[in-house]
């Protein structure tokens, strides 16, 4: 980031949800983060955005399942760590780590098009949704916003030199995805 000064309230733009803290462990500050991706790159980060607070320095994690415990600058107490019960959890985009070829990120999906089973575009990824049991593509289109299940075999996220460049909905797809803004069944 370059250092403006974002309101502790406001999710800064091109920062990707790294999941929600769950309360308190240990009674030196630690919180257990509840997180949606691979722990490892979690930890190679040097801070965090969290909702309510703002940046916060990653001063040392530990692996916890189902993620890890994070040690916070200024968070030194169990009581405030849990203040920060269910609180989300951002990182930068920019600072996310490197991934091996042929993997992404789901902010790498962010603006790409959205090809019909005839290969005609439908619409745009405007962002990716963790909807508890699968990933929701948030995609828009000329009837308005729409959920699709980024899941195969409806959906196909095609790279090219190993990054995501465009995402196909498959004839397996069902009819209507993107027909009035509506969530799928």
């Amino acid at each position: 980031m370059t250092g403006e000064k974002i309101p502790a309230d406001t999710v800064p733009p091109d920062t990707t949800r790294l999941g929600y803290l769950l309360g308190p462990h240990g009674v030196q500050g630690g919180v257990k983060l509840y997180l949606l991706g691979d722990p490892a790159q979690v930890s190679a980060l040097k801070r965090v955005f969290v909702e309510g607070k703002g940046w916060l320095k990653v001063r040392k994690t530990e692996p916890l399942a189902p993620g890890l415990v994070l040690h916070l600058t200024g968070v030194t107490t169990r009581e405030a760590a849990q203040e920060l019960r269910g609180l989300n959890v951002f990182a930068a985009d920019s600072e996310l780590p490197p991934l091996e070829d042929g993997s992404y990120y789901y902010h790498d999906l962010r603006g790409l098009d959205v090809l019909d089973a005839s290969g005609q575009v439908a619409g745009t990824v405007a962002e990716v949704e963790d909807a508890g049991h699968q990933d929701l593509l948030v995609v828009d289109h000329a009837g308005g916003p729409s959920f699709v299940p980024l899941q195969a075999p409806y959906v196909v996220v095609e790279l090219q030199k190993g990054k995501p460049a465009l995402v196909r909905l498959t004839e397996e797809a069902p009819e209507g995805l993107l027909d009035g803004g509506e969530t799928p069944d």
